[in-house]
C-alpha cells in the first residue's frame, strides 16, 4: 500500500504534499528535522491521507495535489 499524504506545518500554517509506503515512519522524519525540505517547519500534523495500490498511482496523486487545480482544492479542504 502507498500513500498520499498532505502535511500541516503547526509553525507557518503551510502544507507539504507527498507520497509514501510508511506513512508512520514518514511523519516522524519530517517532526524529527530529518526530512531536508521542511526541517526548519515542523512540528507537522497530518493533514490528508490517501491510499493507493502502486507507487505510480500515489506519485500522480502527489503531482496533481501540487498542480494549480489541486491546490484549489486543498483550499477547500481548510
Amino acid at each position: 500500500m502507498y500513500y498520499t499524504y498532505i502535511l500541516l506545518s503547526l509553525k507557518d500554517k503551510k502544507t507539504y504534499v507527498g507520497h509514501t509506503k510508511d506513512i508512520k515512519n514518514r511523519l516522524y522524519k519530517h517532526n524529527s528535522g530529518q526530512v531536508l525540505s521542511t526541517k526548519n517547519r515542523k512540528p507537522f500534523k497530518l493533514f490528508h491521507l490517501e491510499k493507493f495500490l502502486t507507487m505510480k498511482e500515489a506519485k500522480n496523486r502527489e503531482l496533481w495535489w501540487k498542480s494549480s487545480t489541486g491546490r484549489k482544492e486543498m483550499k477547500k479542504l481548510f
